[in-house]
């Protein structure tokens, strides 16, 4: 801010004006500018035996022109008064109306446009005695350009009956616009919670209104060495509830360090059009700090270990499954085979699952940088992705059935290779490549955790974690490529491969059938129904031509042509027939057991009693579904939450939604599944692990319910 100040200071000039000479009239003179007019005003013609006088502060401002709050923001300085060779005056404290937010030369700036009246709280020495309010005023009007001005100004008033004076109403419509404690408005500012300390804080606030907000803005002041950001506000659906995120900067040069910020004061100013309160608060500790305290203490090492385990664990999560076909292939394969080209496939498919962890990270890189939500599977949200892995996947089926009879351009033959025969090393490659991008979907212990830290930090520990990562899935190809001899002691390819080619090839179709219905849920059943028939063309067109007589090379070319030809079409699909769903739609759809998912109605339900269990799950999340098949609908698990004190809430993050992904970063979580249980004994939340047990939801809904005194849970 101050660099900001000299900037504008020293390339302009400040004016000076004379001051206006007192009267006894109960307003002084205007002083005038080229774009502003200021004067001293008195809701009273004379003291009378007051021993407070209510002045005010009147400003207008030409067109465009503002002036500046007690706390402006980015930049700029707000009016600064002086009381020096005033007559009678003990104190004079200015109030400030509730501001607004305004840009100015692309500074978040908050003040006054237009007019203003700073009421003046101002206590007499010796009431009953004539007043003489002289005041030295340095104030800064700003437009595409910023002046500084400084003015003196004095007004005075006479001993003797006091009367309203013509500007007792002026005086009293600006005060009314003082930000009080909300009480005769109905609005209340329930808490504000801090998130992500030690990386990118995050302040929550958290207000309610018995009216429903029209537009809330919040205003944050603390300690002068801290800046707060333009807030991002959500409200609920009845309106009577809002939430307010914004960032944090300076923390690290408090003294006591960034956790000093907890527990300190902050003085929050909530407006909503006419209505505001203004409100002094105590900041409390937010989720990220009470669950993932222990988190802000690991070493990268820590962490690096964390991504390794979590990659390995991959290898087991049903997601990965359906590419364990091709695995289980490629291994068998390789009975009787030389181990020096043993261990150069493997080491080729493991370079194929890192390579596509690197392109992973540089994508969630631009993303980020581009202030995009990010997050751990989130491609699965995007029809074109799930188009492109539904063709590739087909294809890779296609090959295992022997379809791929047709005669390719060596290059392309090389890439892809035959799954029942020794691949190419770029058909390894791309094998590894696949196994990756099959692997997104799922989270996996450790793997969260890793994946938290990385994309709450820099770019330097995003490469680092997603390539630990990659290691980690890519281990149990790299110890196969250090130990050839364990592949080469299978039994030799022969008649039995061509029976369970064919079968594992079933297996990536029924693939295919999941990626169809995940799509089916972005664009709609007859966008995908028309996917799903030239996906068949494709498979039939294959069949046929696998048949046909032996063909010349440039027959077989013009072949793959016509796949590229369906290709096009599949892809154009949704620009076609897809019916883009509103982005509120899928916070979760209300139903007999699980209501939509709203934030804002969380705190509201606590402080009541209840207790809350969330799921942010989407179709495309594997582990979500076996997660609910195997857990949430375990008949336990289903009689604790029939509950009538407790409230399920549903966010379904199968399409991109800002909400649902801001609301998994407060907890330093990109990925789902994710689970969190609140309660009377837990306000900020428990979370779960990603795979659940009935122990792990039991325990902590639990407790969540251990201050609630309702006969619900007494039963337990």
């Amino acid at each position: 801010m101050n660099k900001f100040l000299f900037l504008i200071i020293f390339a302009t000039l400040g004016f000076i004006h004379t001051p206006s000479n007192a009267t006894d009239s109960p307003a002084s003179a205007w002083v005038k500018t080229d774009y502003t007019e200021v004067r001293l005003i008195s809701a009273v013609t004379n003291v009378g035996d007051k021993k407070q006088i209510p002045l005010g502060l009147h400003f207008k401002l030409k067109k465009g022109w503002k002036i500046y709050w007690r706390s402006p923001g980015d930049a700029g300085f707000p009016p600064r008064l002086s009381w020096a060779g005033s007559t009678n005056l003990a104190a004079a404290d200015i109030q400030w109306p509730a501001p607004k937010r305004f840009a100015v030369l692309g500074f978040d700036t908050q003040g006054y446009k237009d007019e203003v009246v700073f009421p003046l709280r101002t206590t007499l020495l010796k009431p009953g005695s004539a007043l003489t309010a002289a005041a030295k005023i340095d104030y800064l009007a700003c437009k595409e350009i910023c002046i500084p001005y400084r003015t003196k100004l004095s007004l005075a008033l006479s001993a003797g009956p006091s009367n309203t004076s013509p500007y007792a109403h002026l005086i009293n419509r600006f005060q009314a616009l003082v930000p009080g404690d909300g009480q005769g408005l109905g609005i209340t500012i329930k808490e504000a919670f801090v998130s992500n300390i030690k990386s990118k804080p995050i302040l929550t606030v958290i207000a309610s209104s018995v009216t429903p907000f029209k537009a809330p803005d919040l205003f944050v002041e603390g300690s002068r060495d801290l800046q707060f950001g333009k807030p991002q506000t959500v409200t609920s659906k009845a309106k009577t509830e809002a939430k307010f995120t914004l960032p944090v900067f300076g923390l690290k040069d408090l003294k006591g360090g960034p956790q000093s910020f907890v527990k300190s004061p902050i003085t929050l100013t909530l407006v909503d059009q006419k209505r505001s309160i203004e409100k002094n608060i105590d900041v409390t500790a937010g989720p990220q700090i009470k669950q993932n305290r222990a988190l802000d203490s690991e070493t990268i090492w820590q962490i690096i270990l964390f991504a390794l385990l979590g990659g390995l664990i991959l290898n087991l999560m049903p997601c990965v499954l359906p590419v364990l076909s091709i695995k289980l292939l490629g291994v068998v394969s390789h009975g009787g085979r030389d181990k020096k080209d043993i261990r150069l496939s493997f080491i080729s498919s493991a370079a194929g699952i890192i390579f596509s962890f690197l392109i992973i990270a540089a994508g969630l890189l631009l993303l980020k940088s581009a202030g995009l939500s990010i997050g751990w599977g989130i491609q699965f949200q995007h029809p074109w992705f799930l188009i492109m892995m539904a063709v590739v996947v087909t294809l890779f089926a296609c090959n295992l059935w022997g379809f791929f009879e047709i005669t390719l351009p060596r290059w392309i033959a090389d890439i892809g290779g035959h799954a029942g025969q020794a691949q190419g090393l770029g058909g390894h490659f791309s094998t590894g490549m696949l196994a990756t991008l099959l692997a997104t979907p799922c989270s996996a212990p450790f793997l969260g955790t890793a994946i938290g830290f990385a994309l709450s930090r820099g770019a330097f520990e995003i490469w680092v974690i997603f390539t630990a990562l990659g290691f980690g899935l890519a281990l149990p190809y790299i110890l196969i490529a250090l130990a050839p001899g364990l592949a080469s002691r299978l039994p030799r390819p022969g008649a039995w491969m061509v029976i369970l080619r064919k079968v594992l090839g079933f297996a990536l179709a029924i693939t295919t059938i999941w990626l169809l219905s995940v799509l089916n849920s972005l664009i709609g059943l007859v966008a995908t129904s028309l996917c799903a028939l030239i996906l068949f063309a494709m498979t039939i067109f294959l069949l046929f031509k696998r048949q046909s007589p032996e063909t010349s090379p440039a027959t077989g070319a013009a072949g793959w042509k016509a796949i590229s030809v369906l290709t096009i079409f599949v892809f154009a699909v949704p620009l076609w027939l897809a019916k883009t769903p509103e982005v509120s739609a899928n916070l979760g759809n209300d139903s007999e057991m699980w209501v939509r998912f709203d934030e804002s109605k969380i705190h509201q339900l606590v402080s009541e009693g209840k207790t809350v269990f969330v799921d942010v799950t989407a179709d495309w999340c594997i582990t979500c579904q076996v997660n609910k098949k195997l857990v949430l609908n375990s008949s336990a698990v289903e009689k604790k939450l029939t509950n009538d004190n407790i409230i399920r809430m549903k966010a379904d993050w199968t399409r991109p939604n800002k909400i649902i992904a801001e609301y998994l970063a407060t907890f330093g979580r990109y990925g789902i599944p994710f689970n969190v249980v609140y309660g009377p004994s837990v306000p900020s939340g428990i979370t779960l692990p990603e795979l659940l047990t009935n122990t792990a939801v039991l325990g902590a809904i639990q407790q969540a319910q251990q201050n609630t005194n309702s006969p619900a849970t007494a039963t337990r």
